[in-house]
């Protein structure tokens, strides 16, 4: 099949655990599927989600680090107070993103909006884009992702996260299930597409 794959690069990224909204702010190893579908919204300038383009992504990263940020509280009274909280941050991001959709090569070529990978200070930039064949293999590594639960042979932190949010006000997670969050590679012995430039298969959503 033919499909559109984007390298982005950053600095920084952070992926918060739905659970944690207060203390210590761990990281998320991989991004969740609705944050590279926001990211992909903020490109086209538009809600784009499951529905509208299968995806596919890789996603590395050089070290991880914590940082201190200052945070405000606010009260009842609309009074705020000032803390400082830990949080984890990924160093050098790089997110390899597949698209079945040859179309959104524009949209990331000149986006609507800043393309983040976490909070507003986490920004990408497009440092190749590129349209290329990929054939079913079995026997590939497969991994640094986010796949379903019942994936066969796949390791990592099990977690329930959405795939996408609505635009209402406020905002409703939509198709919460548990994943798996895969830090590293794994040989998976069933098909699935195969990116042989970078030795890796890749796993699209449905």
């Amino acid at each position: 099949m033919q499909v559109l794959r984007l390298k982005l690069e950053g600095w920084t990224a952070s992926f918060r655990y739905p659970g944690f909204i207060s203390g210590f702010q761990p990281t998320l190893p991989v991004p969740p599927l609705s944050t590279v579908y926001g990211l992909i919204s903020a490109a086209r300038g538009d809600i784009v989600g499951p529905e509208n383009v299968k995806i596919g992504y890789v996603f590395e990263s050089e070290a991880k680090a914590v940082d201190l940020e200052t945070v405000y509280e606010l009260s009842p009274g609309l009074s705020a107070k000032s803390n400082v909280v830990k949080r984890e941050f990924l160093y050098n991001p790089k997110l390899y993103l597949y698209l079945e959709d040859l179309e959104f090569q524009k949209d990331f070529r000149k986006p609507v909006y800043p393309l983040l990978l976490g909070r507003s200070t986490d920004l990408l930039r497009l440092s190749e884009s590129k349209v290329l064949e990929l054939e079913e293999k079995k026997g590939k590594r497969l991994g640094k992702t986010i796949l379903p639960f019942e994936a066969h042979g796949a390791h990592g932190i099990v977690q329930a996260l959405p795939t996408h949010f609505t635009d209402s006000i406020p905002r409703k997670a939509k198709g919460v299930k548990p994943f798996i969050l895969m830090e590293s590679f794994f040989t998976y012995q069933e098909k699935c597409a195969y990116d042989p430039e970078m030795d890796w298969a890749v796993w699209f959503h449905l």
